[in-house]
């Protein structure tokens, strides 16, 4: 059976080390997708349980060196720190202890570079105390990336951890050895690599935090307790014991503890956590409520209907867990590069003390030359402290973690500010093609109408309109019809009192009739009431009814006249005209798709400004009309919320449903709507535009960085500590510019 699961991963600080791990759990037998996510830490697997257990597949991450940790079910803990936190409050110490060490370190060399005495008047003393602090910066706070070397190394791959490694230590043990030759002491620059190396390490942890902090903020939503009702007394029990049926009483300003249905009481709701609208919605007993939505003034008592993973926030951060561990095709370059970014920097590194060592006058040549353009030459006479120098400076100046960091930290920001806006993104691939449709196709009823009938014109004859509408609510409220419910909906709305009715009598998709003032009435199709009463169809003609032939009509007579006539239809969204209008100015062509007759659609079509329109399309043939569209214009993106559209969200390049359609269409789409507000379809677009802006600007940043230091550093032109400073710099950059995805404004 395939399963799909989450494993927390303890010990990846690199691009290579995220890569060595997909790599193994891609090719164990069993497992059908991998993927490992490094700012999250985390691994995303797709496997078949009968043919591979999850104990294995953790077995599967220690054997690559790494370790397991488990991510908590029960979501953000009050008062407890999580992952992201105590990750950072360790680096931190690191860093700070690291720095400690280091600027003794600094104390020691500093007066010597300056051309000053010595703090200490031996030089071997002087020597072999720099030597220890560094190998104390080495040992204690750095202890963990000298261990993340010997597991990479032991399990056959190479990390980053493995270039620092091994370039403090070539650093480091020049103490010793220039106490006995002439070669150069370099031991304090291991120390300062170290520090700056931490400091890298600690900003870089604060910023994947503030990336991934998407998911932490949807799980801390969740209630913690809520109030059971049993036998008329209240209890307060913990949220996760809550049962589906459970009667709960949620207080004014209490969140409400799970999703339910209101069975008693009228409050407005507080829905912004899931929708993004501020202003809250008015629920009453019938009507669904969200889970860790806020009830705000009245007191309601709602029967739960679902429970634990079942929920609206669950799917939520479901839906956004999923989004953040997809692949995009724009990051396939920079993985197939971080894959052998390690290896190939060794072997690089190997010839550069090569060449260093046997051409030491050739290549000081070369770099003096250099340096009259870029001023920065090392001068290092001993051929074996200059063959150092410049290995260490391409040990230490190598960084596949920007590579690696650059398109998956810009997609949990991307993904994370969606999901606090309504719009849940399924993949990344969805996210990445957003930007590029041509084609975006409306399903009509639901989408850019409301998908309820609504009451749009009153045409009396011989009588006030509102008068008309009191008399057809009258007759139609003994109706279950959605056109009876609308004609009684307008009457509420206008606050008219209605009048009592006797001997009412239905006859099913024709009309109603019933005693009004023991004058029998009649309410229905025009078919109907030309039926009962002569001459009726001929006055229903002559009403001015042209621009309503969209609609649908109840005819209201007596037993000798006509009345007059209700035209009923679904509404359009105010917000659709100016929707369609800027997907034209985006160049997007705007098309609707409907199972109603030319007449309908176009007419909906014309208040929306949509020229194209494809009508009276079956629910089987709307996939056929998405593949035509994809084959005449390129890129489509289907938008509906029917059980219907399902297979045409699946056909289009991206499926976008609205969230107050059915969950089937929610299945099926790339992208989901909460509010289902046409709005928002806009947003995505834009939040899309943006992110891949970034990917680019980090991807660009990457690349450049590597290309230009790299080379930098095997010709002599960059000292160890800068080459240092500027890995760390280049990781930090990548995570600080995805996080500048939260400025954008909206």
């Amino acid at each position: 059976m395939k399963q799909t699961i989450t494993i927390g991963i303890d010990g990846m600080h690199c691009a290579s080390c995220s890569a060595s791990v997909e790599k193994a759990l891609s090719s164990a037998n069993g497992v059908l997708k991998a993927h490992v996510n490094l700012p999250l830490e985390e691994a995303s697997v797709e496997y078949e349980s009968n043919r591979i257990t999850l104990d294995k597949l953790r077995q599967i991450i220690v054997n690559t060196g790494y370790q397991i940790r488990e991510i908590p079910e029960e979501g953000i803990v009050p008062g407890k720190k999580d992952h992201y936190e105590q990750a950072e409050k360790q680096a931190f110490d690191r860093m700070i202890a690291a720095w400690v060490l280091t600027i003794a370190v600094a104390v020691l060399m500093l007066p010597h570079m300056l051309g000053g005495k010595m703090l200490f008047t031996s030089h071997q003393v002087n020597t072999l105390v720099m030597f220890i602090l560094s190998l104390l910066t080495m040992l204690i706070p750095a202890r963990q990336v000298y261990v993340s070397a010997f597991r990479s190394v032991l399990h056959g791959s190479a990390n980053m951890d493995v270039l620092i490694a091994l370039g403090t230590v070539a650093a480091v043990i020049t103490g010793p050895l220039s106490l006995r030759t002439s070669l150069p002491d370099f031991s304090g620059i291991a120390a300062m690599i170290i520090a700056f190396h931490l400091t890298g390490r600690y900003l870089e942890s604060r910023a994947k935090g503030k990336a991934s902090e998407a998911i932490r903020k949807l799980m801390s939503l969740e209630a913690k307790t809520a109030i059971l009702l049993k036998d008329g007394a209240e209890t307060e029990i913990p949220a996760y014991k809550i049962q589906v049926g459970d009667i709960l009483v949620v207080k004014p300003g209490s969140k409400i503890p799970t999703d339910g249905i209101v069975v008693e009481g009228i409050s407005g709701v507080d829905e912004s956590m899931a929708t993004g609208e501020a202003l809250p919605i008015t629920r009453k007993p019938g009507e669904p409520v969200m889970g860790a939505t806020i009830n705000q003034e009245g007191r309601l008592i709602i029967r739960a209907t679902k429970i634990g993973n079942d929920t609206f926030l669950a799917q939520i951060v479901k839906l956004v867990r999923d989004a953040q561990h997809s692949k995009v095709p724009i990051q396939v370059l920079a993985d197939k590069i971080t894959a052998v970014f390690v290896p190939i920097i060794l072997v690089l590194a190997a010839v550069t003390f090569a060449v260093w060592y046997f051409f030491p006058q050739q290549m000081h040549a070369l770099s003096l030359k250099l340096s009259e353009f870029i001023p920065l030459s090392l001068t290092v006479p001993d051929r074996l402290g200059a063959a150092l120098m410049a290995t260490i400076a391409t040990l230490v100046i190598a960084c596949p973690c920007a590579l690696g960091l650059a398109t998956p930290t810009a997609l949990m920001v991307g993904s994370g500010i969606g999901a606090y806006r309504g719009i849940l993104i399924r993949n990344g691939e969805a996210l990445q093609l957003m930007k590029d449709i041509k084609v975006m196709v409306f399903d009509k009823t639901g989408t850019l109408t409301y998908g309820k009938p609504e009451l749009i014109k009153v045409l009396p004859v011989g009588t006030g309109e509102k008068e008309l509408l009191r008399l057809a609510a009258s007759l139609e409220s003994g109706s279950e019809h959605p056109l009876a419910k609308a004609v009684v909906k307008a009457a509420s709305e206008q606050s008219l009192e209605l009048l009592p009715i006797d001997a009412f009598r239905s006859e099913a998709g024709k009309g109603v009739t019933a005693l009004i003032g023991g004058i029998p009435h009649f309410a229905g199709s025009p078919e109907y009431i030309a039926a009962q009463i002569k001459d009726a169809g001929a006055a229903i003609n002559k009403l001015p009814q042209e621009q309503y032939q969209h609609a649908s009509r109840v005819c209201i007579s007596n037993d000798k006249e006509l009345l007059g006539c209700l035209f009923i239809a679904d509404t359009v969204k105010p917000e659709a005209a100016a929707v369609v209008k800027e997907l034209k100015r985006l160049n997007i062509l705007p098309v609707m798709l409907s199972g109603d007759n030319e007449t309908v659609a176009a007419a909906i079509a014309a208040q929306c400004g949509i020229e194209r329109v494809l009508a009276n399309v079956l629910p089987a043939d709307k996939t056929i009309q998405i593949r035509n569209l994809q084959q005449q214009l390129g890129a489509v993106a289907m938008v509906g919320d029917g059980i219907n559209d399902a297979p045409a969200l699946k056909q289009a390049d991206i499926g976008i449903a609205m969230g107050q359609g059915t969950d089937i269409a929610m299945e099926a789409a790339d992208i989901t709507i909460v509010r289902s507000e046409l709005t928002a379809l806009l947003t995505a677009i834009k939040l899309s535009k943006v992110t891949f802006i970034k990917i680019r600007q980090n991807l660009f940043w990457a690349f450049f960085y590597n290309l230009v230091a790299i080379p930098l550093a095997v010709l002599g032109l960059l000292h160890p500590v800068i080459a240092e400073m500027a890995m760390a710099t280049s990781s930090v950059t990548v995570v600080t510019n995805a996080n500048l995805l939260r400025k954008v404004k909206f």
